[in-house]
């Protein structure tokens, strides 16, 4: 499963925004710096309103829906990367997520203590991504060393990774974040096993107050961070495919937490919101690490099965279990939207909409599949 890691300086609302999105109550949120230590893990579910639809068609009640792993780890300080705070146990486990959400503390309240001041979210924001960027330095700095005792051997391996980590050190070096460093395909495959902080997707989420959800335009900070961001990819947000912003009020979400859904949803409905931060911040996570969900629908259950786009049908099956991907023979595919407009498989078939692919087949979000495979 995918994990995703909450950071932030202390006191921004990231341990409650965590408990809000897992709807548990398993990070401590108080009004002091380093509630958290150890690090809060849960599992959320991807909200997809195509799931009770399709097991309305297939007459079953088992839902399985794709899921996210939500990581809240410990506040950050100047001087993580040496040790400073939890600083050590922070950056590790950083290391272990694939994708960060930044939340930038976007409201002013003098009954919450900031450990910098003032607020000041594009302060914020630089201390971090300095932090993550300074550990890298150090990081890379170990790995030149190494490799370049490796690299006497003339081993062509380890001369070309030495090489690539020289460039990349040099890239740092100038203050540089590694997502921005320009790598071939077999680099970015050999990049992945440096463990780098700062190549990671990141969602930069506007801590603001429930008044601000629904002209977030309105408020300067939100704005700030905006063109922060653009500033440090040279790309507007929109049309960057590493980095997003999300604006949340992570008190409204912890209140539409105590809530059932039924009742969350008319509690939004009447603050004149689509959907809640939480669910936008899901999907947002889920597009932003180039994942999509293809189904399968029967009698036993309704199941959503995250994929990267990208992934041919024989890498889709194996997900389901790796016997699939050893003995795929072929995939019977139908899109969701064919599916339901036919009434289900019987329908599709006799519409001759149920198409057989074969290995070469790339998967599309909302495929809907029955994969067939022999193992002998």
């Amino acid at each position: 499963m995918l994990r995703v890691g909450i950071v932030g300086l202390p006191n921004v609302g990231k341990s409650t925004l965590f408990n809000a999105v897992t709807r548990t109550h398993k990070a401590e949120a108080a009004n002091y710096p380093f509630c958290t230590i150890e690090p809060n893990i849960g599992c959320v579910e991807v909200p997809d309103e195509r799931l009770a639809i399709l097991a309305r068609l297939v007459h079953t009640e088992k839902i399985v829906p794709a899921a996210i792993e939500f990581v809240d780890i410990a506040g950050i300080v100047k001087d993580a990367y040496k040790g400073e705070g939890l600083g050590n146990q922070f950056l590790a486990n950083i290391r272990e997520t694939d994708a960060i959400i930044q939340v930038v503390r976007c409201f002013e309240d003098d009954d919450i203590v900031h450990t910098m001041g003032k607020v000041d979210p594009i302060r914020d924001i630089e201390v971090i991504n300095t932090e993550l960027l300074l550990a890298d330095v150090q990081s890379v700095e170990k790995q030149v060393d190494t490799w370049a005792k490796k690299a006497k051997s003339n081993d062509k391996t380890a001369v070309a990774t030495h090489r690539l980590l020289q460039r990349l050190y040099a890239h740092l070096n100038d203050g540089k974040p590694a997502s921005t460093f320009d790598v071939n395909e077999e680099e970015a495959h050999l990049l992945k096993s440096f463990g780098l902080l700062t190549r990671k997707p990141v969602i930069y989420v506007c801590n603001v107050s429930e008044g601000d959800l629904n002209n977030p335009s309105d408020n300067a900070y939100v704005q700030a961070v905006k063109e922060k961001i653009a500033s440090l990819s040279d790309a507007s947000v929109e049309t960057n495919s590493r980095v997003s912003v999300c604006v949340i009020s992570a008190q409204l979400e912890a209140e539409l937490s105590e809530l059932s859904r039924e009742d969350a949803r008319a509690y939004l409905e009447s603050l004149n919101l689509k959907e809640s931060g939480a669910d936008t911040l899901i999907r947002s996570a889920y597009k932003l690490l180039g994942l999509a969900s293809y189904f399968t629908a029967g009698p036993q259950e309704v199941h959503a099965w995250t994929f990267k786009l990208g992934m041919k049908a024989p890498e889709c099956a194996g997900i389901i279990h790796t016997d699939f991907q050893r003995g795929f023979i072929k995939a019977e595919v139908i899109s969701y939207e064919d599916f339901v407009a036919d009434g289900g498989f019987v329908g599709a078939r006799e519409k001759g909409k149920l198409r057989l692919e074969g290995k070469d087949y790339l998967f599309q979000e909302g495929d809907i599949a029955l994969f067939k495979f022999n193992v002998t």
